[in-house]
């Protein structure tokens, strides 16, 4: 499919400077483009590639002022980030959608299967299990018994979705999910530990994105629950009992521990540990690797292990790197000094 720099200006109301006739029928990174492509500048660091690039369009913010001649047809839009996010949605939307049942699928007698829906081969559907219109799942997917799953979502490649959870619309689940294993709940006990028995479900709500070999645990009683528009990075682990607020992401590696509550529009960093039974406030930044072990009231900027706010943390680590071998030294020299004094008054 190809579109020309008038009809993307017209789409996202951008204004055009160069050729307005130029087409593009793919994207490429700006440092990396090629003829017939559509690249994108919003962020200053790359400024240099835009002067070479081969690309036939790029988006560029209002405000851009180029210092050299540019080859390239320009676009320029109020957020370029933004607007090629809304080009590739609508480029993602203009693919062809699988649709049909596999014969080499699996479905129980007793699964509602919604109208238009893709079911590829060996995916394991059970039974009373709920598959929304539109929905795709595909090869090597296990949807449990009663499991329901909305309209239009996509659940890739190996993941499991265990009995009587609950996937709102338009979600996105990556290959090797697992939604719905058993909480870590143990009772210690003089012969070992006996397993706590986790009756509650998960409940995921509309719009949640959901990244590959990424675990959410049922609860012990009642949900863990993912609000509406939340995305998760890959290798997350949610714990049961726990609730993330709505449009909260969370990158890569991090772990909420159990019966802890995430606010709205949180954003957290990689690898970021949560301790459990804390409650963290709406609009909370986290940064990588911060170890959160209490409570944290809303609109905070956090860092560190153990958290503590923002600038707190980048005091003490200038402090750590710069001045701390100093200070040992000058330690080291003043206990010498004073163990020096120490035997001049013994001697006297």
């Amino acid at each position: 499919m190809e579109f020309s720099a008038k009809q993307i200006a017209e789409f996202l109301n951008g204004e055009i400077v160069g050729d307005e006739n130029a087409s593009v029928h793919t994207f490429a990174k700006i440092e990396e483009g090629r003829e017939g492509a559509i690249s994108f500048l919003s962020n200053d660091k790359y400024t240099n590639y835009i002067y070479d690039t081969k690309s036939s369009i790029v988006l560029v913010n209002k405000g851009f002022k180029p210092e050299h001649e540019i080859k390239a047809t320009l676009v320029k839009v109020d957020n370029a980030y933004e607007a090629i996010a809304r080009l590739l949605t609508l480029y993602e939307m203009s693919k062809p959608k699988k649709k049909g049942i596999d014969p080499l699928a699996f479905i129980s007698p007793g699964a509602t299967i919604g109208e238009d829906v893709y079911i590829g081969a060996f995916a394991y559907i059970g039974e009373n299990a709920v598959i929304g219109k539109g929905s795709q799942i595909y090869p090597h997917s296990y949807v449990g018994d009663a499991a329901r799953i909305g309209d239009g979502c996509i659940i890739y490649s190996n993941v499991n979705i265990y009995h009587e959870c609950i996937i709102g619309n338009r979600c996105i689940l990556h290959s090797g999910c697992v939604i719905g294993a058993d909480g870590f709940g143990f009772a210690p006990t003089q012969e070992g530990y006996e397993k706590i028995p986790q009756i509650g479900i998960v409940r995921i709500a509309d719009d949640v994105e959901i990244g590959a070999n990424t675990c959410i645990d049922r609860s012990t009683m009642g949900a863990t629950v993912i609000n509406k528009g939340v995305k998760i990075d890959n290798l997350v682990q949610i714990a049961h009992n726990d609730e993330i607020g709505a449009n909260t992401v969370m990158a890569a590696q991090s772990g909420v521990a159990g019966s802890t509550s995430i606010g709205e529009w949180c954003m957290i960093g990689g690898q970021v540990g949560f301790a459990g039974h804390i409650k963290v406030g709406d609009h909370v930044n986290i940064g990588a690797q911060t170890g959160v072990n209490s409570s944290v009231k809303p609109h905070q900027n956090i860092m560190g292990s153990p958290a503590t706010t923002y600038s707190n943390f980048i005091k003490t680590s200038v402090i750590i790197q710069r001045h701390l071998p100093d200070m040992y030294r000058q330690m080291e020299q003043m206990k010498k000094e004073l163990d020096e004094l120490k035997s001049l008054l013994k001697e006297k």
